[in-house]
């Protein structure tokens, strides 16, 4: 573990893999902190310099005042990768990270050398649903969307096959800060970047999971069809958090494309 200050800010994150190695950045989703991200790290970093962090208001970064917006976990990311020395890097951004993937692909380009966006869009949810979860949150905290988001991050399968994970990821999502989740609910109910992203012009994979109920996988694709010569793959027997239900399939999509295209 590793922190510092980005704006006076401290700022959680880790980095694994040689220092001489080609960087690739991974965002985690709403609600999470960067361990949903171990098994792809792990197998990641004997090829790439693997860099984690856990995004504002979220694990061990500190929690500024709300409301956010995702160009505020764009320049967080990009100030982190200064500090880091990574002036070109390849990104893997899941639900929000997927988001904010896109906007860093749209501002400033030039940094990134490859994009895969897992199990995101470029507006997600309805200003109605997020609002709901807003006011749910902050009447009976995190416990009182715990379960119906456990549903929606993992398949039947998991929750029958794996129990004591579905109930460490349920704890996980418990000890996040209440008012960080509610700030980044309130950036996810205000973007929009579909009229935009027909402008990324960095080469991109998009995957889904093909039982994600949050951002369903049509969804997903149609996302890819407005990115010009984006790919599209399904993840079999996922949710909407495969770098945990599906860390290997994660890997082997994600892997091929950096191999491809991320050490530019």
């Amino acid at each position: 573990m590793a922190f510092t200050r980005i704006d006076g800010r401290l700022v959680h994150w880790r980095e694994s893999g040689p220092l001489d190695a080609p960087a690739v950045v991974l965002v985690n989703s709403l609600g999470t902190d960067f361990r949903i991200w171990d098994a792809v790290a792990a197998a990641l970093s004997r090829d790439w310099r693997v860099v984690v962090y856990d995004k504002r208001g979220h694990g061990l970064s500190e929690v500024p005042p709300g409301p956010y917006a995702i160009a505020d976990f764009t320049g967080d990311l990009l100030a982190l990768a200064d500090r880091l020395g990574l002036e070109r890097f390849a990104l893997i951004g899941l639900s929000i990270g997927g988001l904010i993937g896109q906007d860093l692909a749209l501002r400033r380009p030039e940094r990134l050398t490859a994009l895969v966006l897992a199990d995101t869009a470029p507006k997600v949810g309805t200003a109605e649903s997020w609002s709901g979860r807003i006011a749910a949150v902050r009447r009976g905290g995190l416990a009182a969307i715990a379960d119906p988001v456990m549903e929606r991050w993992f398949t039947p399968a998991f929750h029958s096959g794996r129990p004591d994970d579905l109930a460490g990821w349920r704890n996980a999502l418990l000890r996040q800060p209440a008012d960080g989740y509610v700030a980044t609910c309130e950036a996810l109910r205000d973007a929009d970047l579909t009229a935009a992203i027909g402008g990324i012009r960095v080469p991109t994979l998009a995957v889904a999971g093909d039982g994600d109920l949050s951002t369903p996988p049509d969804l997903v694709r149609a996302m890819a069809e407005r990115i010009p010569g984006a790919g599209f793959a399904l993840i079999e027997g996922c949710g909407h958090i495969p770098p945990v239900e599906q860390p290997a399939r994660l890997v082997a999509l994600a892997g091929g494309h950096l191999e491809r295209y991320g050490r530019g």
